[in-house]
């Protein structure tokens, strides 16, 4: 079973090696390093030793070759580690033989990441889309007809809603994935009832997106003057959040943080996210934060970049939000980054340092979103002119004995509304 969170605290950290495959590319080598050491401190792990490896390609058996296998043996007794964490993605049967070299549970960089996401599942939507990405990922690793998964034991990369199932065997994982994924379709029709109710109201929508850890939570706690559980962790969000925001010019915007995008995400993590990722879509612009005091900031945006491409989402209008700018020493150099990248400012959430810049962009943007309407208006129908001068420029307005003849920029959603009254 899970081990609850009022006991984990009490339980001794595993002690795990971290393996590097490395590239060819020194740079990547550093950033690769660095994310795993922080996706492991996610998961509780203590990394007690490393192991680096520069291969032009895998080894079909065992990914670092069997002589390295049984370097990873030998340390793991020295360290007295119980868990072995490759950076890089393992086949089932390399995984296998992995552990039957080392004698130590072997897991790969997507099993970390669902073990964190595992921890992080606070929703019953949250717990079903982490069941099911974990069964996607087990399935293709049971071994044998009928063969149990029980063979993993307990601990980091088995935890969370998906343990209780490990006892299935293939038949019963295919029968629980397929419920998992009507429950998941029907959490999805909700999300769409509940996203066009918030379409009749008169307010655009805009999504949060950004590296995990970038502080988009912080963002929107600062921007909404609300509070979302916010923890300087990776994936510390899983669960999305609207609030309404109140620009300085009167306008009003429901923003959602998101989860956290990462680099090269895995395929079943997006899969069982849809319904929440989803929310991404369904905004009128996004806000892209950034930490810009990570030295990998552009590798992370270029990963979040690519995430929303990979969603359909990468032709909304975006403003890039360069966070954590207290921690860079050099204004200068932000200032020239600002100016390099037109739709952005740079800010500290923490601090609420920018936040006013910000506000100015957004409220740029959402002008910049206005569509052109001219429409005759039934009396009845009024009410919609002071919608047209609350979220746009009324350009002019005629009340004449057949109807209201209006001329109107006005935010898409309220264009909507009019559209059945075009000219």
């Amino acid at each position: 079973m899970p081990i609850p969170h009022t006991a984990r605290a009490t339980v001794e950290p595993e002690r795990a090696i971290l393996v590097l495959c490395h590239s060819e590319v020194v740079e990547e080598d550093a950033y690769w390093a660095d994310e795993m050491r922080a996706l492991s401190q996610s998961a509780g792990v203590q990394v007690v030793a490393e192991i680096r490896q520069r291969r032009h390609s895998p080894d079909v058996a065992t990914c670092i070759g069997k002589g390295k296998a049984q370097e990873l043996f030998v340390l793991a007794r020295e360290k007295d580690a119980n868990l072995i964490i490759f950076d890089t993605e393992l086949t089932p049967i390399q995984q296998r033989n992995l552990e039957e070299i080392t004698q130590s549970r072997v897991i790969d960089r997507t099993q970390l990441i669902l073990d964190i996401f595992a921890r992080r599942a606070r929703s019953r939507e949250g717990a079903l889309q982490v069941e099911l990405a974990q069964l996607l990922y087990l399935m293709p690793r049971l071994s044998g007809k009928g063969a149990a998964l029980s063979r993993l034991g307990g601990g980091i990369g088995t935890r969370g809603p998906g343990e209780t199932k490990l006892e299935m065997d293939r038949r019963r994982i295919r029968e629980r994935i397929a419920h998992l994924r009507h429950e998941l379709a029907e959490i999805r029709r909700q999300r769409e009832h509940q996203r066009a109710a918030r379409r009749r109201l008169p307010f655009p929508s805009g999504a949060i997106v950004g590296y995990t850890n970038a502080g988009k939570s912080t963002l929107l706690n600062v921007l909404s003057g609300s509070q979302t559980y916010v923890d300087n962790r990776v994936f510390a969000t899983l669960d999305p959040t609207t609030r309404r925001v109140v620009l300085p010019d009167g306008w009003s915007v429901l923003l959602t943080d998101t989860v956290g995008f990462v680099e090269n995400l895995p395929p079943m993590l997006l899969d069982a996210f849809r319904a929440t990722l989803e929310e991404v879509l369904a905004a009128d612009f996004l806000l892209h934060v950034i930490d810009i005091s990570s030295p990998y900031w552009e590798a992370q945006r270029d990963a979040v970049e690519t995430t929303l491409v990979e969603l359909g989402a990468d032709d909304k209008p975006t403003i890039l939000v360069f966070n954590k700018a207290d921690r860079v020493k050099d204004t200068y150099w932000l200032r020239q980054l600002v100016t390099e990248h037109p739709n952005s400012v740079y800010i500290s959430a923490k601090l609420a340092q920018g936040i006013p810049h910000l506000m100015d962009r957004i409220v740029q943007t959402l002008q910049g979103m206005l569509v052109s309407v001219e429409v005759w208006l039934p009396y009845e129908s009024s009410a919609l002119v002071a919608e047209c001068y609350e979220f746009g420029r009324v350009l002019s307005v005629d009340y004449q004995e057949q109807g209201i003849h209006l001329r109107a920029q006005v935010i898409p959603s309220v264009a909507a509304k009019l559209q059945p009254y075009s000219k």
